[in-house]
């Protein structure tokens, strides 16, 4: 017999696959931005015995019917919500994401995010680089402040933990919702568990790090937005579809809000013509929150890592559903 045979969705660095090729023969799609079309993806599922995938790969009952071999499914993020995990579960499947290595980094953008939509950086920058700059005013591109203001975090997980982190350096009073209570960061960082509504009101900066889930999916509407202050700013750094985003281009239109931070949207990627975009108080972002050299190198590392132990009968690292295992 022959190794057995790993298809990659997207080309990533050779030098974090090595454990991969190692254990097996691998093939890459060789677009770094151009996703794997649709029929090419259903013809190397069917004869692989991996998938190294992308959160834009849908892997759903379609191809796992068809691919007969499959054992191993490894997502390169920490949401799988592009693969239908139970049809992988009764299949016996194993499915694989990244959590941890990417805590920080995503923190660390989520909180830049906010920071740029509060305190007007893009729209700054591009003052200058546009040659509008003639002349210093009081007001000139004043924001809002962000020290010993109240944040809300909506999926209280490690990167909204992480994030929570940030915000004690800025003297922030830290809210935050999740399905059961965090009682470390609550001991650790001081934050506060307060109901949905409650966090919506009192918030000055309400940011979403939810999964989506059924529950999640358009968790922010119309409602939502109005119940917010006229100051506060949203930030959303976890999936587009949490978010009903005609509602958010009406709060903004509305000025029911003070401005969005966005770093995913419903349809990715998006067009410069996009609603959103008009507003000059909206910073968007391409989907980057753990966009740094060094952890999407550690990612793609891990991935490989996790397919290879698939494939040699060992557990791997982080799988979403280890009961296939045993």
């Amino acid at each position: 017999m022959g190794k057995p045979y790993v298809y990659i969705t997207r080309n990533v660095p050779k030098e974090t696959i090595t454990s991969l090729e190692e254990v097996a023969e691998v093939a890459m799609w060789p677009h770094e931005e151009e996703p794997v079309p649709r029929n090419i993806l259903l013809q190397e599922a069917e004869k692989a015995d991996g998938l190294f995938t992308m959160l834009s790969d849908k892997v759903d009952k379609e191809l796992m019917d068809g691919a007969p071999h499959l054992k191993v499914i490894a997502n390169l993020a920490v949401g799988f919500d592009n693969i239908d995990v139970q049809t992988a579960t009764d299949k016996k499947i194993v499915v694989c994401n990244t959590p941890d290595v990417l805590t920080d980094t995503t923190a660390d953008l989520t909180f830049a995010l906010l920071m740029a939509t509060a305190r007007r950086i893009v729209e700054a920058s591009d003052y200058v680089k546009d040659g509008k700059w003639k002349n210093w005013g009081p007001l000139l591109l004043a924001g809002t402040d962000i020290h010993h203001k109240t944040i809300g975090i909506v999926g209280m997980g490690r990167i909204g933990a992480a994030v929570a982190k940030r915000a004690t350096g800025f003297d922030m009073e830290i809210l935050y919702h999740n399905r059961s209570r965090n009682e470390k960061a609550e001991k650790e960082l001081g934050a506060t568990y307060v109901s949905f509504d409650e966090l919506i009101k009192r918030s000055d900066f309400v940011v979403c790090l939810a999964p989506l889930t059924k529950e999640t999916e358009n968790l922010f509407t119309w409602a939502t937005f109005t119940l917010m202050k006229k100051s506060a700013i949203f930030i959303n750094a976890s999936r587009g579809a949490v978010v009903d985003e005609v509602a958010l281009e009406r709060a903004l239109e509305e000025k029911e809000i003070g401005g969005a931070g966005l770093d995913v949207f419903r349809v990715e990627p998006i067009s410069a013509t996009h609603p959103l975009l008009r507003f000059k108080n909206v910073v968007a972002l391409p989907h980057i929150g753990s966009s740094s050299m060094e952890t999407r190198y550690a990612m793609c590392e891990l991935v490989s890592r996790n397919i290879a132990n698939v494939l040699l009968g060992s557990k791997p690292e982080t799988s979403v559903n280890p009961e296939v295992l045993g």
